[in-house]
């Protein structure tokens, strides 16, 4: 294990912190994205922002929550501080939808209910609707004349009660139709909002979520706000510099670098670099977080072989929607983070994408995943590998060819070429190169 020997003193390590008020109020790391902050108010004021998970987005939200309360003491030494009015305040209504299980009927609606009690009960008022978009509305309305400014909204993970269902159709379904009328009810009441920000993993088709939400400002790939979530390189050696010593840079790179949101630079995913800063070990923190099964599944049941992930071609119309009737797999897989973008051509007017993999850490741990699944025998599954990898880091081509020969000469003739062996050893073969 890799021992810290720089002289420079550190911080708390934020790992988990998602509150702003903590983060700033512990001495914690914090990469300043206030610059973002100021340049998405200036420019604009209903923004919609996809991210995969655990890459800051609760903490960019919070941050805006805080600094529309005119909590000044938090912003001491940032960049938007001089450039703030600290004298007016604006009230801020958010919600998430972060904890819960969204796959039970009725659920949403009363994780909702909940999150508005909350609000009235903390600013006094109370509503007499028990429907979502009337309660919602109403609640804007009382929040701008107690305040006497207009309301700041926040919503965090507005997508998860679609994804929670994504493998129950009727779900999924009556979850989509209730939030298309919850966030209908923002542009509804558009003369009482001052500012607005919906994050989540995925974007939604407009026709199936954002019907009548049709103002909002999608900045996901907007290259301006390519690292407003995330670290880049020079944040690491300037914030992080005091947890660098010890490590190899070049490793650091390799195993957690390369998100791609159209940026000069790829970008680390926060959750991944503060638990290599904690533990000094190269591992899949970010993906041993959340088992990618619905994903899983889905690339078995295509036939979407392994060695074709590193490669897809997408236009922005496809990976930036997808809707519940049709999900195109290379918008799941680069909304969640298991692709990104590696090059972007342009032909007659026409942009198309080059995908590949972020790095060596979703590279090596979707691979093992798909092993397990196809082949979750694990002392086969070993048998199989463990000769192959071998052979692989040998550059062994005669021993190779004899050991394929020798797997594919067991398979029964009768079985479909296009099996799920085929695809196993496929996953086996591009594992060993990595």
């Amino acid at each position: 294990m890799n021992r810290r020997t720089s002289a420079a003193p550190r911080k708390r390590l934020p790992i988990g912190i998602q509150t702003f008020s903590t983060l700033r109020d512990e001495g914690c790391y914090y990469v300043d994205k206030t610059p973002h902050i100021e340049r998405l108010l200036v420019h604009g004021s209903r923004y919609f922002l996809s991210r995969p998970r655990r890459f800051g987005k609760s903490l960019l939200l919070d941050t805006i929550k805080a600094l529309f309360e005119g909590r000044e003491p938090l912003f001491r030494g940032l960049h938007i501080h001089d450039r703030w009015d600290w004298t007016k305040r604006h009230p801020v209504l958010r919600l998430s939808f972060g904890s819960g299980s969204f796959m039970e009927p009725g659920y949403l609606h009363g994780n909702l209910m909940a999150q508005l009690d909350r609000v009235e009960r903390s600013v006094g008022v109370s509503s007499g609707y028990a429907t979502a978009p009337e309660r919602f509305g109403e609640l804007i309305e009382l929040l701008r004349e107690q305040a006497g400014e207009r309301v700041v909204i926040l919503v965090d993970e507005y997508d998860k009660p679609m994804l929670d269902a994504l493998g129950v159709p009727e779900a999924v379904r009556a979850n989509r139709d209730y939030l298309r009328g919850l966030y209908a009810t923002i542009k509804d009441f558009d003369e009482h909002v001052r500012f607005a920000l919906l994050t989540g993993v995925s974007k939604f088709s407009k026709v199936s979520v954002f019907s009548g939400l049709n103002n909002l400002q999608d900045i996901t790939l907007d290259r301006r706000h390519a690292d407003v979530c995330g670290y880049t390189d020079a944040d690491l050696d300037e914030v992080f510099a005091p947890e660098l010593p010890g490590l190899d840079r070049g490793e650091v790179r390799r195993w957690y670098n390369g998100y791609s949101w159209l940026g000069e630079e790829g970008v680390y995913n926060p959750h991944d670099i503060l638990l290599l800063f904690d533990t000094r070990e190269f591992r899949a923190h970010w993906f041993e977080t959340g088992t990618p099964k619905f994903l899983i599944d889905m690339l078995i049941e295509r036939q979407v072989r392994s060695v074709d992930l590193d490669g897809m071609i997408g236009t922005e119309a496809l990976l930036s929607t997808f809707d519940v009737d049709h999900i195109g797999i290379e918008a799941l897989l680069f909304q969640t983070g298991y692709l990104t973008i590696k090059g972007r051509d342009s032909d007659g007017g026409r942009t198309t994408y080059r995908l590949g993999y972020p790095n060596h850490e979703v590279r090596q741990s979707l691979n093992e995943h798909l092993l397990n699944a196809l082949l979750p025998d694990l002392s086969r599954r070993l048998a199989l590998a463990s000769p192959l990898q071998r052979l692989f880091a040998t550059n062994d081509f005669p021993g190779l060819e004899a050991a394929f020969r020798s797997i594919f000469a067991a398979i029964p003739h009768q079985w479909h070429a296009r099996n799920e062996t085929g695809l196993i050893m496929r996953t086996v073969a591009q594992g060993s190169h990595q």
